[in-house]
């Protein structure tokens, strides 16, 4: 593995990750809606998820995802029906005291919803085997595929702690959790519409 390729996942993995899309809004939800530990904590399952999926990539594992038509499918309305799912209790939230959400978010539905995001979406399989594709051959050691798979990990889960990190600032999270409620009903509906976006995508393809 030379720098020049290294380098070159490198920029991929960041153009992936810094793709708006249902990862970036359930990462802000659950950052707006619980604060600074459960951001981060939805941020770091979703770079294990993406690593494992890259991992499952490089062993060869995944292309039954993307060969299966059946099982293909069946992972893309899962992660449809899980992201119309937790748009509709963004719908349901009510203000408890002080203006917080009723039931805010724990670090268990954090992590939950971090990992189930990326699991439930077999498109993340069809990125890194075209990926992959282009810079593993027979000649590449197994450190070096784990160094890929370790890269791809490393810059979503860096990508989103930064996003989480910087929507929890002290200096405008108070502004945005007075209005949590409201921002919960835009992220639902936000997250419903990314739902049947991908749908459509689906079965147009």
């Amino acid at each position: 593995m030379t720098i020049a390729i290294w380098l070159t996942v490198v920029s991929i993995c960041l153009l992936g990750a810094m793709s708006p899309g249902p990862s970036l809004a359930v990462v802000l939800k659950q950052t707006i809606s619980g604060g600074r530990k459960t951001g981060l904590i939805t941020a770091i399952t979703h770079g294990l998820g993406i690593g494992l999926y890259a991992l499952l990539c490089i062993s060869g594992i995944a292309v039954m995802i993307t060969t299966s038509p059946v099982l293909f499918t069946a992972l893309q309305w899962a992660g449809a029906a899980y992201l119309v799912w937790i748009g509709i209790n963004g719908l349901r939230a009510r203000a408890g005291a002080n203006s917080e959400l009723a039931d805010p978010p724990t670090t268990g539905s954090a992590a939950r919803d971090g990992f189930l995001v990326v699991f439930l979406n077999p498109k993340v399989a069809v990125f890194f085997i075209a990926m992959f594709s282009q810079v593993i051959g027979s000649e590449t050691t197994w450190p070096e595929k784990l160094a890929f798979a370790a890269t791809a990990l490393f810059i979503d889960m860096g990508w989103y702690m930064i996003v989480a990190w910087s929507f929890s600032n002290p200096r405008w999270l108070g502004y945005l959790q007075r209005n949590v409620v409201w921002l919960e009903r835009i992220f639902g509906i936000i997250l419903i519409a990314l739902a049947m976006s991908l749908l459509a995508g689906g079965l147009v393809d």
